[in-house]
């Protein structure tokens, strides 16, 4: 059955090879991208009539008006991919103190999943990537009250977002599904090539995983687990910050 999936971050990298690869087996694909040139570019890569928006999911405020904008035209999301991520990047402290790293990785999927969740069906999945670089979240540095280099910043900020996947399911016990994933470490990637200086691996191991999640049927009872692709598995996650990490993210996101 053909899936309307909307995944963020899809102008390049993983997002635009998994655009790319569902595309081409029949789904209905809504891209999401920060510049407005490379938006129109991978949309015509994709093909297939994509719906495309643009928005700096460094911007809560943008974020929010993302998904206005995809609730007032498509009645029905299937499955939201969050992927858009940031790790090194020249300013990392935005004008209202806060981390970057925090905001696009771990705030602007809350803020957007939960303004969509009325057009994501019971049986919809919400896949949200996380890393193989995780550190337990400091609640202050998440609020911007403290600052982090920039492994610390996105380590913090893929546990976070990991542990709210956790708690999103435990709140949704009827569904969606919600499921984190290490897609693959040092995949060939723009930010693993900028962030890492390495050429990375194949891209389409992670792109592969992504439709796995999204459409299998083997992950339908998957909801708050997360999948580490590196060892080709579920992962544990230590859920003792599941609940206040998630209080934070929405008292934070409002």
């Amino acid at each position: 059955m053909t899936k309307t999936i909307l995944i963020t971050g899809s102008t390049d990298g993983i997002g635009l090879l998994t655009s790319k690869t569902l595309s081409e087996r029949g789904h209905t694909l809504i891209l999401h991208g920060r510049s407005a040139d490379k938006l129109a570019s991978a949309a015509q890569e994709v093909g297939g009539g994509v719906a495309a928006y643009q928005a700096d999911l460094s911007s809560l405020q943008e974020t929010a008006k993302l998904a206005e904008a995809v609730t007032a035209n498509h009645d029905r999301i299937d499955v939201l991919i969050n992927n858009a991520g940031v790790y090194k990047t020249p300013n990392p402290i935005l004008s209202n103190g806060q981390d970057v790293r925090f905001v696009v990785n771990t705030l602007a999927p809350h803020v957007l999943t939960e303004a969509l969740l009325p057009i994501i069906p019971s049986d919809g999945r919400i896949i949200n990537l996380s890393s193989a670089a995780q550190a337990p979240v400091d609640l202050a540095a998440l609020a911007g009250g403290k600052h982090l280099d920039d492994m610390g910043a996105y380590a913090q900020s893929k546990r976070g977002i990991a542990l709210w996947s956790a708690q999103m399911a435990a709140m949704h016990p009827e569904g969606p599904v919600f499921i984190a994933v290490n897609p693959g470490s040092l995949l060939a990637s723009k930010m693993v090539k900028e962030g890492f200086g390495v050429a990375g691996n194949d891209l389409q191991i992670g792109a592969d995983i992504l439709c796995r999640l999204s459409l299998d049927a083997d992950f339908v009872d998957a909801s708050g687990r997360y999948w580490d692709n590196d060892a080709g598995g579920f992962g544990h996650i230590d859920l003792r910050q599941a609940e206040g990490v998630t209080k934070a993210i929405a008292s934070l996101a409002h």
